[in-house]
């Protein structure tokens, strides 16, 4: 089954490439590398949900906040590569997670993104991780995910 397929089997759709909101592209390769740039969650253009976990966002929320991220990621990994078939595996994934000071659940957000990507790309998408608690995110987002993949 394509990653696509299972997209699909999943209920998911990838959306439009996210559209830079700085002066930087969604993605880019160097030899058989791609990076993505930092994902927040957005969806048909808009930002899903706003705050600091801990502070107004629940760990349900920020979890399900980082799949929209990973799934953002993957639609720029995608308009890469061509197709989520030459994914030989991700490397690594970064997960920044906008934290109230006494907020130390970040592992637990960056789930989100991880199972996904497993879900989704099956042995080829277990990675190394990060999950890191920041003061703020761009836009008010309370979730930004970036990864590394081996492509074909």
């Amino acid at each position: 089954m394509t990653p696509e397929e299972r997209l699909a089997e999943l209920g998911l759709t990838l959306p439009e490439v996210v559209p830079p909101v700085a002066a930087y592209v969604p993605a880019v390769r160097t030899g058989n590398l791609v990076y993505t740039s930092g994902q927040v969650p957005m969806v048909e253009g808009k930002l899903a949900a706003g705050g600091k976990l801990g502070a107004g966002v629940s760990l349900e929320q920020g979890y399900e906040m980082s799949r929209i991220c990973a799934l953002n990621a993957l639609a720029a990994l995608k308009a890469e590569v061509g197709d989520l078939s030459k994914v030989v595996r991700i490397v690594k994934v970064v997960v920044f997670v906008a934290s109230d000071p006494s907020f130390t659940d970040q592992p637990k957000v960056g789930n989100g993104a991880s199972e996904l990507l497993g879900e989704v790309l099956g042995e080829a998408g277990r990675h190394a991780r990060s999950a890191v608690g920041v003061a703020a995110l761009p836009l008010d987002a309370p979730v930004e995910v970036e990864l590394i993949a081996e492509v074909g």
